[in-house]
């Protein structure tokens, strides 16, 4: 069916896995962002490395294929019913059209009678889906020309292996859109994350790799050209393995050597990550596999691929970041608070090491929204947020559980000393007031606090009570504060603590 206002393909009932697949698309979070470097790479790859004058990575959406990344070509988008990626998507298979003109389903396309021109097209489905489905074609990366070509299976292979490099960026999205929708879920946000890391590893096989081997009877190393550059030293005629080893951390020598051991010693394989220091002083991330060569059955040498993965383990680091801090003010995510609660209440059980949540709840923040609008909001929610990291609280943790809701973890012992005098300086720096010209609104906090009962608490259970005071501190008196167990209230009052 064809919107003819809009040309654009509409199903007449949207099938049940098309739904599913165009909500995982959207959860992916990748259509209309701008152009990011690592598809922008792919693309021109492929256009380079298959030599064709465009190459897409193509979104095929419900009316329209996008182009997350693309070169050779100036449009930005076109309508799904003259997608030739669309047909790939349909399929959920490669698609090689050799002459556009001499195929019925495309020799009338308006893309192949005006511009571009197309004459030949081949895309590779780009797969992502959710962990207990299988995986369904979002898009294509696809290569095109304006003259008709041959593409052999080689071509389609390589087309094949850069498809895959596209997939673990977009499984990289997915997961990371997955652990801040679901911080709380630590464990299966992790699990998602060392899946997607597994297969950008398997991705990045084919660039940067060379290969080694080691003779076992002089600890003489064979290197390829490719070792030497990663290393950063002119190509030679080996180098012994106590100079190798100088390239690593003092700490990774021992496990290096332990790996290498294991293996002579029992047959199996080794597969290490390391921190690496090449011959110009610049800090890389390595990984090296090996296995034993074995003559007549005597061990002679080890064989293996020592690639540069300093790029992957970058991006794992940031996404790691990005998943523990609020983009908004800087502090803790709620699930990195989870993880860092969690960790304290297995480190406190059976021990005496006290330890005070403090729970904080902003007063007229939506009226601060309503009134000046969001973006005065968020300026309330960054300033707080400051106000939380004040040289007094350095050794406390502080995160945002979202909206106006904010908690303190207080482990120092000079601050808990004196519990109520630390929560009236936090409602004393925690007011505020948003004005302009024709009106002010005044904010304050809102408190509610519990200690930490060492061997019999649960992350749910301390929340829990110091949500209770936090709500008790509400009904009475908005602007004040509660301790769990504490009788009565805690008023603002401007004090000065030692920092």
């Amino acid at each position: 069916m064809v919107d003819r206002k809009t040309h654009g393909y509409i199903p007449a009932a949207l099938p049940p896995a098309e739904a599913e697949r165009l909500a995982i698309l959207e959860r992916l979070g990748l259509l209309d962002t701008p152009p990011e470097r690592e598809f922008d790479t792919i693309v021109k790859m492929a256009s380079h490395l298959l030599g064709c004058k465009i190459a897409l990575v193509s979104l095929v959406d419900k009316d329209r294929q996008w182009f997350k990344a693309k070169v050779g070509l100036e449009a930005a988008q076109t309508p799904r019913e003259v997608a030739f990626c669309a047909h790939a998507v349909a399929a959920n298979d490669a698609l090689v059209v050799p002459d556009a003109t001499a195929d019925e389903r495309f020799a009338g396309n308006p893309l192949v009678t005006g511009a571009p021109g197309v004459r030949f097209y081949a895309g590779v489905p780009l797969r992502t889906g959710q962990e207990d489905g299988a995986p369904m074609p979002m898009g294509t990366l696809c290569v095109i020309d304006d003259q008709p070509r041959h593409f052999g299976p080689k071509d389609l292979e390589l087309l094949g292996e850069l498809g895959q490099l596209v997939e673990a960026l977009m499984d990289t999205r997915s997961a990371t859109a997955d652990a801040l929708r679901l911080a709380e879920e630590r464990g299966e946000a992790l699990r998602k994350l060392d899946q997607t890391n597994r297969k950008l590893r398997q991705a990045e096989r084919m660039a940067n790799v060379g290969s080694w081997r080691l003779t076992l009877d002089d600890n003489r190393a064979e290197w390829s050209e490719q070792t030497y550059a990663i290393h950063g030293v002119p190509v030679g005629d080996g180098t012994p393995l106590a100079e190798a080893m100088e390239f690593f951390p003092m700490a990774s020598r021992a496990i290096i050597e332990t790996a290498m051991r294991r293996t002579i010693n029992t047959g199996a394989p080794f597969d290490f990550e390391s921190d690496f220091i090449n011959a110009h002083g610049q800090l890389r991330r390595v990984r090296s596999m090996a296995e034993l060569e074995l003559d007549d059955g005597k061990p002679v040498a080890l064989t293996g691929v020592f690639q540069d993965i300093t790029e992957r383990y970058q991006m794992e680091q940031a996404l790691r970041r990005t998943a523990n801090t609020d983009a908004l003010t800087g502090l803790a995510s709620r699930g990195h608070f989870n993880h860092h609660l969690d960790e304290r209440l297995a480190q406190t059980t059976g021990r005496d090491d006290p330890m005070a949540l403090l729970l904080i709840d902003l007063d007229n923040f939506k009226t601060v929204n309503d009134r000046f609008g969001h973006p005065a909001g968020d300026d309330l929610l960054r300033l707080m947020a400051s106000r939380l990291q004040a040289p007094y609280l350095q050794d406390s943790f502080a995160a945002r559980l979202g909206g106006d809701e904010f908690v303190l973890m207080v482990s120092d012992s000079k601050l808990l000393a004196d519990l109520p005098t630390l929560m009236q300086r936090l409602l004393q720096d925690l007011r505020h007031t948003v004005s302009n010209a024709v009106e002010s609104v005044h904010v304050s906090a809102t408190i509610g606090a519990c200690w930490l009962d060492a061997g019999d608490e649960s992350r749910s259970d301390l929340l829990h009570r110091a949500d209770a005071a936090l709500y008790e501190a509400k009904r009475v008196q908005r602007g004040t504060a509660k301790i769990d167990g504490l009788g009565r209230l805690i008023m603002p009052k401007a004090i000065r603590l030692s920092a």
